[in-house]
């Protein structure tokens, strides 16, 4: 009698994993296609043309870009070096040194030529002090702040500070942006007449790419496994994800790589949170939450064309400790935010974004793993068990890598950042592989995530960079 209890058990565990993700499946479905319709219907415009106006100062908005810098010596310079010769007409850089422990200060005073300055701070956002500040002699538009550690948030707290034009973007110290990316990511705020609060771009992988003084020559594909993986990965991410979220608002996302966002809202949201590990969803959260509350109609927007190139870990340590981070992250905004979910005053927010972001981003991990110990039950118990095993395999297929190959093809289809076909087709066969040893790793790592959540471990963990940027 216990035997055939265990073994009904087995069956409705099995069900509920495969009903799961036959959910999950028609979910990515879903926004796949409002994906393919938005890229479809950006491709029919001409790019050039729909931008050429924006370079004029007299129809784009000021920006100030926030660059926080933590032991950036290794490609800081060249990196700021690409941000001062963007195509946009009117901007200033502003290098936050976060009480950097190697040469990343000295470096940047000495090839910009650098002398310290008095300015008075409006402080309305709290953020660790600041010891001095620097501007450029060469570059009057370029400034630092050298302030004690206090993480990357209150480093962007700090910039916002000091910053003078009403938006702002922050910007990762290793990022490397192609020349127009501002105007185009800024092309949706400057024609919305202030309804867009906050707009973010895509962000690929520099690992491969030939990097000169700060700018791409060489767009290219690493050969190591698990930076191939990450491409892939970045590709569902952006061109699937945010497209169908953004498409109707649902967006509670914009990459800390690279984000612009009215600072008057920023400020008025509070600034970002220096006690959590994802800071730049928690900020995206707090906003929407803020706008619903106010009963206004305002938009977090998605542009996939802009591109910001960043480094990315190419060993399992440093990825496996990230994928960690950023699963703690996700926590904490949806559990500090949590009474949003199924709450019928954030609308769509409550509705849909939330109990997405809790069933599949947050919780999809702990479901999967469970997939893959019943897979191997399956095979232990044999018989019609075995046939089980096939159908979740055959689904896990479907929720990683089919939708991953959907993502190059995607990629090629619309924006041909790869122009080179051998790198397409190196994407396209080790998406193939993404059920088999990638995904796996990464359910793993994000389930320690939860794990470190539990007994309540913050650490961070450090980012090895070798420099993209020759």
């Amino acid at each position: 009698m216990a035997n055939l209890e265990w073994l009904d058990f087995v069956t409705f565990f099995g069900w509920f994993i495969a009903i799961y993700m036959c959910g999950v499946i028609v979910f990515y479905g879903i926004i796949l296609f409002f994906s393919v319709v938005q890229l479809r219907k950006e491709s029919q415009l001409d790019r050039d043309q729909a931008y050429m106006e924006y370079t004029n100062e007299i129809y784009t908005k000021p920006v100030s870009i926030i660059v926080p810098a933590y032991n950036e010596e290794a490609g800081g310079v060249q990196s700021v070096r690409s941000l001062l010769s963007l195509n946009y007409p009117l901007f200033e850089v502003i290098v936050v040194n976060d009480g950097s422990k190697d040469q990343t200060l000295e470096k940047m005073i000495d090839h910009y030529e650098m002398k310290e300055i008095t300015k008075v701070i409006r402080k309305q956002l709290v953020s660790k002090p600041i010891r001095k500040i620097y501007q450029s002699t060469l570059l009057p538009n370029l400034y630092m702040i050298d302030k004690e550690n206090g993480g990357k948030a209150d480093a962007l707290n700090a910039g916002l500070n000091f910053s003078n034009y009403p938006y702002v973007c922050s910007l990762d110290g290793d990022s490397v942006l192609e020349n127009d990316a501002f105007l185009k990511v800024m092309k949706p705020i400057i024609d919305s007449d202030e309804e867009v609060i906050a707009s973010g771009g895509s962000v690929r992988i520099a690992n491969g790419c030939e990097i000169r003084d700060g700018h791409i020559l060489k767009i290219g594909i690493s050969d190591h496994p698990l930076v191939i993986m990450q491409i892939i990965e970045y590709l569902r991410a952006f061109l699937m994800g945010r497209i169908g979220l953004s498409r109707h608002n649902l967006l509670l996302i914009i990459s800390g790589a690279f984000g612009v966002f009215s600072k008057r809202w920023v400020i008025e949201a509070g600034g970002y949170k220096t006690d959590t590990v994802g800071e730049d969803m928690e900020l995206v959260v707090r906003m929407h939450r803020l706008i619903k509350e106010k009963g206004l109609k305002k938009k977090v927007v998605y542009v996939p064309d802009p591109v910001c190139w960043t480094e990315v870990p190419e060993d399992m340590t440093t990825l496996r400790r990230q994928r960690s981070r950023w699963h703690r992250g996700l926590f904490e905004s949806l559990w500090a935010h949590r009474k949003l979910t199924l709450n019928p005053k954030y609308g769509s927010i409550g509705f849909v974004a939330f109990p997405y972001f809790w069933l599949v981003e947050f919780l999809g991990p702990i479901v999967e793993l469970s997939g893959y110990l019943f897979v191997l039950l399956c095979l232990f118990l044999g018989g019609s068990y075995f046939e089980f095993a096939i159908l979740i395999l055959l689904l896990s297929l479907l929720y990683g890598s089919v939708i991953s190959m959907a993502a190059v093809l995607l990629e090629e289809w619309s924006l041909t950042k790869y122009p080179q076909v051998r790198n397409i087709v190196k994407l396209f066969l080790y998406s193939l592989t993404e059920t088999i040893w990638y995904r796996p790793l990464t359910v793993l790592w994000r389930c320690e995530g939860i794990w470190q959540l539990i007994k309540r471990d913050k650490s961070w963990g450090e980012m090895k960079r070798k420099g993209v940027s020759q």
